[in-house]
């Protein structure tokens, strides 16, 4: 197995493994949990026992005497349950994937590095907090104390390392804070294909692409040549896409193998599907009295999952909830006195800068009259089995350079608001997770940087929130949605503060819900602010808030219920559209039979949803575009905008022209035809035989699936189950349209009980446990797929009651 230099095999911190015992510590046992298994471990750098309790849903408890002591053990069982993954977060995020898998990941940790926050540390430690870098280096610590652990039980080495050959790399706390290109981004691409679509067409025809909210008509900025390179942005790809892991990038040092590994056409449809849906309920309408907080966010399915549950619980702080493994605290959660969730607000915090660069330097750009040097940072990439690549990355003063077009002497490079100082994605929930008021919630939030999302708030006052939170740019002069030129007449000028966004406190509704549609409310001043005008598909909001409104009281099982509702608007829409509508085509007749009554539940076993997705994503996007689009400009993207779409398809007069109404129904007939038609392709002659979710599938895919063999590829994914819903059902389900497999959706789920904490429900697919050999890897998908949820003790009577095995941790010193 190989061990990079900087990682030495013998750490300092050394500790002792007893074997596993039925006998528990007197102080904390229970009678229901005194038969659970124990193992006590004698850990360096802990400075006072703690416990791991590990419950029936493989969530951990731990219970520190102190928050530092708190800290370093979820770093500690980080590492334990989940350290693959967290090591894979922070090589890709660092650019440091060639040392362990080879040259062929070089450009891609040319391209990460670009992209890691390069500032004063102690400007960005002081944007967090007090409280921040002393939780960062615990946990930290902890991450490698079990590093340390393994040099000296290195038959416990977790089956990735062992099978690609290579030692997990030693952590710091810069580490967890400087890693940015993690984290969701925002319009860049979409300015790009803006641009693409000008360049070829006119900005009227990228209406039809990506409708624009509010109501907004931008312009071709100034001095802006819209015709960009075509592979303009495959460095942004490789900096923010996943790690793609096959037999060929570890066996051969072809870059373009990695590069090409998810990199597609820009599709509006499905760009931004990394959604999420939030609702706070207050007890006034609630049907237990208190609050409620559900939260599930959308994010791309992954084996282990993205989130991981854990509780951390000292004599000062006791959370609980869900976060991303590698970084410490909680994001979606409670602490015992408030809940909070989160969903995206979609803020443009990105823009794309095009430079003129010195015929006779390429490496000056003209900015305000003058060539001014680009900065060069020199660096090594260490690869494995192979020579050091040195590369030299540039940047200009608004952020890194991603393309020079030598022959044309240009430059793009990109400005965003996450490489600022405070940005690490989720990192600053620091603040607001230690909050016990709405007032100390918001101050929180005053200094949230990335992602921009919409955080919703409940406490057991009976309070509740929404609080938008995230660095808004103030544009001046323009609005964002293209590239501008670097010449210095588009610049930033500072941001938006926290109480320059919109929020509300006790609706009079009784509930707020968000699913990052566009919810500025009326009378906001958006053409001054400019906060973004690019939001997800309203469908999953209008179908929550239909179904929320309708309730005089809304009960926990009515919020499970609507996290897995699989209802779609669009779909009731264009249902509408056919009902009047009939054909002498028999294979149109027989599919407006099928339709004829649906009510747009988005069931796995659902032929009408087969045939209507197959329609929509496959033939009615396209032939709309190409009814109301010269071919030109309508060849110049993919799918158009779902909800523009839809408008037009109500209202055909404003797109279609003279006869409007007759061209529509010709496109839906002509279109609905087609798909008929592919359907029996796809699953045969007999529409009763027909069903959604044999089409659509989900898979949870491991990192290493496509680098082992077929038995093993069948331990380490979860899937392919069969799946109902649509991107536009609160049960979102955004899928490839090449073959149906689902690709963003709801892994995580929680709906919180505000007050009565152990009655808070979650779910968490495939399970919380990183290891494939464990039960806890897999043992919630079927559950996940069912509308299942699991109960989430807190309180430690709960936690006692729900305990499977436990790890008492002991300091070295203590005997």
């Amino acid at each position: 197995m190989q061990r990079p230099n900087a990682i030495h095999a013998a750490g300092a911190l050394a500790f002792a493994v007893t074997t596993w015992s039925a006998s528990l510590h007197a102080a904390d046992a229970t009678a229901s949990s005194a038969s659970s298994p124990s193992q006590t471990l004698t850990v360096a750098g802990l400075s006072q026992p703690a416990d791991i309790l590990i419950d029936r849903n493989g969530v951990p408890h731990i219970f520190a005497a102190n928050e530092r002591d708190g800290f370093f053990v979820q770093g500690f069982n980080a590492a334990r349950d989940r350290l693959f993954q967290i090591d894979l977060w922070r090589r890709r995020g660092l650019g440091q994937l060639s040392e362990v898998f080879g040259r062929a990941y070089v450009a891609q940790d040319d391209a990460a590095r670009r992209f890691v926050y390069r500032g004063d540390m102690a400007t960005e430690w002081r944007r967090y907090g007090p409280d921040a870098k002393p939780a960062a280096e615990a946990f930290a610590a902890g991450v490698n104390a079990y590093i340390d652990w393994l040099a000296r039980n290195p038959d416990q080495m977790p089956y990735e390392f062992r099978k690609v050959g290579y030692w997990p790399a030693k952590w710091s706390a810069e580490d967890i804070v400087r890693i940015r290109s993690h984290g969701l981004t925002r319009n860049l691409k979409s300015e790009v294909a803006r641009a693409k679509v000008v360049c070829r067409a006119s900005l009227d025809a990228d209406s039809v692409r990506v409708g624009l909210q509010p109501t907004w008509k931008t312009q071709v900025p100034d001095g802006l040549d819209p015709c960009l390179p075509d592979d303009l942005l495959k460095v942004f790809d490789l900096a923010t896409q996943g790690v793609k892991i096959t037999k060929d990038s570890l066996q051969h040092a072809n870059a373009d193998i990695v590069q090409l590994a998810e990199n597609g056409p820009y599709d509006v449809s499905t760009e931004s599907a990394e959604g999420s849906n939030n609702w706070v309920v207050s007890p006034q309408k609630s049907a237990t009295g208190r609050a409620i907080m559900a939260n599930d966010p959308h994010r791309a399915y992954a084996a282990p999952s993205l989130r991981y549950i854990v509780q951390v619980s000292t004599p000062t702080l006791n959370l609980i909830g869900a976060g991303e493994p590698a970084i410490p605290g909680v994001a979606i959660g409670h602490n015992g006195t408030i809940a909070f969730g989160l969903t995206i607000f979609n803020i443009d915090q990105e823009d794309l800068y095009v430079y003129e660069l010195n015929p006779a330097n390429p490496d000056q750009y003209r900015y305000r009259g003058k060539w001014v040097p680009m900065r060069t940072v020199h660096e090594t990439i260490d690869v494995r089995d192979g020579a050091p690549v040195q590369t030299d990355l540039k940047f200009t003063k608004h952020g890194p350079v991603i393309y020079v077009d030598a022959a044309k002497h240009r430059a793009y490079a990109v400005r965003t608001a996450w490489l600022e100082p405070g940005m690490s994605p989720y990192f600053d929930a620091m603040r607001y997770m230690r909050a016990k008021t709405y007032a100390q919630f918001q101050t929180a939030l005053d200094t949230w940087g990335a992602p921009t999302v919409n955080q919703v708030y409940a406490d057991t006052s009976g309070n509740i929130g929404w609080v938008p939170s995230g660095m808004a740019p103030i544009r001046p002069n323009w609005d964002g949605l293209m590239p501008v030129p670097g010449d210095g007449r588009y610049e930033w000028a500072g941001f938006w503060r926290r109480d320059q966004l919109p929020s509300a406190y006790n609706p009079t509704s009784g509930y707020f819900t968000t699913s990052n549609e566009m919810n500025m409310p009326a009378g906001y001043p958006y053409a001054q602010r400019k906060l973004g005008f690019e939001w997800t598909n309203g469908s999953r909001h209008a179908r929550i808030d239909e179904v929320l409104k309708a309730k005089d009281k809304v009960s926990l099982e009515d919020s499970e219920q609507l996290q897995n509702d699989i209802v779609s608007i669009p779909a009731r829409r264009l249902m509408a559209l056919l009902a009047p509508l009939s054909s002498n085509d028999p294979r149109t007749s027989s599919a407006l039979n099928l339709l004829k009554g649906w009510d747009a539940h988005m069931g796995a076993d659902s032929a009408q949803a087969a045939l209507e997705e197959v329609w929509f994503s496959r033939h009615l996007g396209r032939a709309y575009k190409n009814a109301v689009l010269p071919k030109a400009a309508a060849d110049t993207f993919g799918a158009p905008d779902p909800a523009s779409m839809l408008d037009a398809l109500e209202q055909p007069a404003a797109r279609f022209g003279e006869n409007a109404a007759a061209k529509r129904d010709a496109v839906l007939l002509a279109s609905l035809g087609d798909a008929w038609d592919e359907m029996v392709k796809l699953q045969g002659t007999d529409p009763g035989a027909w069903q959604w979710g044999k089409l659509q599938t989900n898979l949870n895919a491991h990192p290493l699936a496509d680098a082992v063999d077929a038995d093993m590829r069948a331990k380490l994914n979860v899937g392919p189950l069969p799946k109902g819903g649509s991107p536009f059902t609160p049960n979102q389900s955004t899928y490839r349209v090449s073959d149906f497999r689902q690709t963003n959706g709801p892994s995580f789920r929680i709906v919180v009980d505000v007050g009565n904490w152990d009655n808070t429900r979650a779910m968490n697919l495939p399970g919380e446990s990183g290891n494939p050999d464990s039960p806890h890897y897999r043992d919630l998908a079927q559950k996940w797929l069912d509308g299942e949820y699991f109960k989430l003790p807190y309180s430690r009577e709960a936690v006692e009651a729900a305990t499977e095995s436990r790890l008492h941790l002991v300091p070295e010193t203590s005997r």
